[in-house]
Formats: structure tokens, C-alpha cells, sequence
């Protein structure tokens, strides 16, 4: 009789695993939809959408578990950013559009972070957050080096070699943020895991998606990503640092010599970097145009601002004649389309001209409470044996973001995953305990 029992089904070990995951696999959802195309021909995505229900799953694990989740600190700052919008929405001259400028910038800044602050627990969670980021990197990279390969990407200086991934020639930096987040969280993971297996992977990701950042043109992600992983390789020592630098320069020689991955267009956009000054490009010199609307703005309204989602309005008024006031789009499955320029393409420098100085610092502050949370955690456990991965991938997104920030603003589909980059941010820097978790709960063990 005893012969005849079946053995256990393969799958039950790994259901006290996914019981435990249950509470942060909306975010990794969430991820997941970051890639997929706009509804119509609104700007609404399906990501937009995944952020309300990851908010709303949010309160309602928070109000079971019937305990204070935020720490007075956390609810500080990040509600800080409340106060400059609030402000700047009344003195917004549309107030449809200074409600919809509110709840937009609510939900990357505050109530997306607070929700990833609240449903992560501990290291563990984080890392899976951080290999979702890393695998849809990954996914979008592929589509982007389809793109370029084939000639089926957006169009740049009379080709569609362009890789904009899903995210479409009106776009063009959401690819690059999210292959840049990869980079950078695939970084984090390959500098500070415990696990040789895991760093070998993850450094594998981080060179690959490499490929697919330059494939994407876009110079701000670039120096961004430099910036991020070159202090994220500081943070891990100076030792590791060299050698990484070294073996980078390697895989570049490689790629660019050996592989002729550098093509002509490839090397031109990368030595604009450098022109910026003495001769720039339109797009540089449209970039230098709408900055100084920006700052014509705030001299105007210095402490409010000229009101959220009022840029398009009084830009003409303060820009200079240089300015052409859109960009032409092409290729990757849409047609010739004028893109309007809706923002200064500088976040700082958007906060400052629709909400003023009072919103630079709240905003701004808020940014920076994270930042020196987050750095002076990682510094305080840096002689520990574990974790430092999470460190490195929470303070390494948040330092991208910040840079990425001079040159470009909150937009598109990629906007849910600069809210969940200052989410896992805001966990690293502000998270009650942010130790490894070596057991299971009791409450979660299996029977």
C-alpha cells in the first residue's frame, strides 16, 4: 500500500516560496508592464495604470498587517514634494491641467515610492525588484539591437537605426532609461552579491546592456550611466574599481575596434558629448533654448512658479529665436510625426520654472534627504559580509535618476520606472531594517 502513494507534486517546496513573495510580486508586475505600448492615442499605459493598483495593494497589505509601516522620517520626506505642487497646481492658469500635472507628479514622487517602501521587507524582496529591472532591460535592450541592426529603429540623421525599444520615435529616451537601470541595477548586484554565481551573472548583464544604451543615441543616458556605475565601483572599493575600469576599457576596445560596433553615426553622437560649446548640434542648441525659457519663467514667478503643466504655455514668450518648437519623429512602426516640446528637458530646471523656488526645495530637498540617507547607510554597513548589493543598486538608481534629471524630465512610459528607482531608493535609505533575512517568519514557515 505504502508502495502505491504518489510522491509530492514538484511544485509544492516552492509554494511556501511564492506565499513569502506574494506581497512584492506586484511590483515585479508592474515591471513587466513597463514595456508594453500606450492605450490609443492617449499618453495613459498600461504601467500607469499597474501604479494605481500597486498603491491601492499597498494600503490594503498595510491595513492588514494593522501596524505603522512609516517611519516619521519616511513620511517627511517623502510627503515634502506635497507642498511645491499643491502650490504651484492653484497657480496654474489651466486647472485641468494643473490637477492632472498634481496627481502625475504625486504618483512618481510620493505615492509610488511609499507603496515600494511599504511592500518591500526586507533584502531579499529588493534583490528580486532589482533582477525585474535587470531581465526588462534586458528584453527591451534585444529589441533595441533588433532595431538598430535592421534598420527598423527611429530615425536619426536620415536613418532608422535608432533603438527606442516598445517606447516608440516619441519616446526615445524610455529605452535608455530602462536599459540604463538595468545596467546600473545589474552593477549593484555583480559589486556587493554574496553569491559567485550571481555576480557572474549579473556583470554578463550589466556589459551586454551596454550594447543596447549606445544603440540608443541618447548622450544624457550615457554620461548618467558612467556617473552611476563609476560611483557605485567607488563605493565598493578602490581596488575593485581599477579592475572593473580596466576590464570595462577592454570590453570596449572589443566591442568598438574588434566587433565595429562604432559606427560613423555612433561616433559622431559621441563626440557632440564634447561640442556642447564651441559647435552644437540643433538638438543641443534647442536643449540651450528651452533652459533659458526655463530660467525666463522663474524670474517671473520666482517663489510659485508659472504653474504645473504651464511650460508649453509660456515658452515661446521666453525663449529665444533659435528655438524650433518641435522635433521630428520617424520609424520604429510610426509615422512622420513634429514631437512639441512640452518640458525644458532639464527636471531641475522644470521644477524651478512651475513651482518656483518653493518647489526646487521641497522637490529637490526631498531628493537629497535620500541621497544622504541612502549614502550614509551604505557607508555604516560597508564592513559588513552581506547586503551590499542592495546598497549599491538603491544608491546607484537614485544617483542615475538625479543626473539623468539635467538632461531630461519625468515623461512616458518611463515614468513608472523613475517612481519605482526612487521607491527602492527611498527603502534603502529610509526602510525601518534593512538587515538580510535569514530565516523564514514563523508566521510563514512551512508546516
Amino acid at each position: 500500500m505504502s508502495a502505491a502513494l504518489a510522491p509530492a507534486p514538484p511544485l509544492a517546496p516552492s509554494l511556501p516560496a511564492l506565499r513569502r513573495a506574494a506581497p512584492v510580486l506586484p511590483v515585479v508586475a508592474l515591471i513587466a508592464l513597463i514595456g508594453l505600448p500606450k492605450v490609443g492615442d492617449g499618453r495613459a499605459t498600461p504601467a500607469d495604470a499597474a501604479c494605481g493598483l500597486l498603491v491601492l495593494w499597498a494600503v490594503v497589505h498595510t491595513a492588514r498587517l494593522a501596524r505603522r509601516s512609516l517611519t516619521r522620517a519616511a513620511a517627511v520626506v517623502l510627503g515634502l514634494p506635497v507642498i511645491g505642487l499643491a502650490v504651484a497646481a492653484t497657480v496654474t492658469p489651466d486647472s485641468g491641467d494643473g490637477i492632472v500635472g498634481l496627481v502625475r507628479d504625486i504618483q512618481v514622487f510620493v505615492l509610488v515610492p511609499v507603496a515600494v517602501l511599504l511592500l518591500l521587507r526586507d533584502r531579499r524582496d529588493m534583490r528580486l525588484v532589482a533582477w525585474s529591472v535587470t531581465g526588462l532591460a534586458v528584453w527591451e535592450g534585444g529589441i533595441g539591437v533588433h532595431q538598430y541592426l535592421t534598420g527598423t529603429g527611429a530615425a536619426y540623421d536620415g536613418e532608422f537605426v535608432r533603438a527606442v525599444g516598445t517606447f516608440g520615435p516619441t519616446e526615445v529616451m524610455g529605452m535608455a532609461t530602462v536599459v540604463a537601470s538595468g545596467v546600473v541595477a545589474a552593477t549593484g548586484l555583480a559589486l556587493g552579491s554574496s553569491s559567485q554565481r550571481q555576480r557572474i551573472v549579473a556583470a554578463v548583464c550589466a556589459l551586454v546592456l551596454l550594447v543596447p544604451l549606445v544603440m540608443s543615441f541618447s548622450r544624457g543616458a550615457w554620461i548618467a550611466t558612467v556617473a552611476a556605475c563609476g560611483a557605485q565601483l567607488l563605493l565598493a572599493g578602490v581596488r575593485r574599481a581599477v579592475m572593473v575600469f580596466l576590464a570595462a576599457a577592454a570590453a570596449g576596445v572589443v566591442l568598438v575596434g574588434g566587433l565595429g560596433v562604432g559606427t560613423a553615426l555612433l561616433q559622431e553622437r559621441l563626440g557632440s558629448i564634447t561640442q556642447v560649446a564651441d559647435a552644437p548640434d540643433q538638438s543641443v542648441l534647442d536643449r540651450y533654448a528651452l533652459w533659458s525659457a526655463a530660467v525666463g519663467m522663474w524670474r517671473d514667478q520666482p517663489l510659485t512658479g508659472v504653474g504645473l503643466k504651464a511650460f508649453p504655455e509660456y515658452r515661446d514668450s521666453h525663449a529665444p529665436l533659435s528655438l524650433q518648437s518641435a522635433s521630428d519623429t520617424d520609424g520604429a512602426g510610426h509615422g512622420f510625426y513634429r514631437e512639441p516640446f512640452l518640458s525644458p528637458h532639464n527636471m531641475y530646471l522644470e521644477v524651478l520654472s512651475e513651482q518656483g523656488l518653493l518647489g526646487l526645495v521641497t522637490v529637490a530637498g526631498s531628493w537629497l534627504a535620500l541621497l544622504v540617507g541612502g549614502l550614509g547607510r551604505l557607508l555604516r554597513t560597508r564592513t559588513a559580509q552581506h547586503g551590499q548589493d542592495c546598497a549599491l543598486v538603491g544608491c546607484g538608481l537614485l544617483l542615475w535618476q538625479l543626473m539623468d534629471f539635467v538632461y531630461s524630465d519625468v515623461g512616458g512610459g518611463s515614468a513608472a520606472l523613475v517612481a519605482l528607482d526612487f521607491g527602492l531608493a527611498a527603502w534603502w535609505a529610509l526602510a525601518r531594517d534593512a538587515a538580510p533575512a535569514t530565516t523564514v517568519p514563523p508566521e510563514e514557515s512551512p508546516r
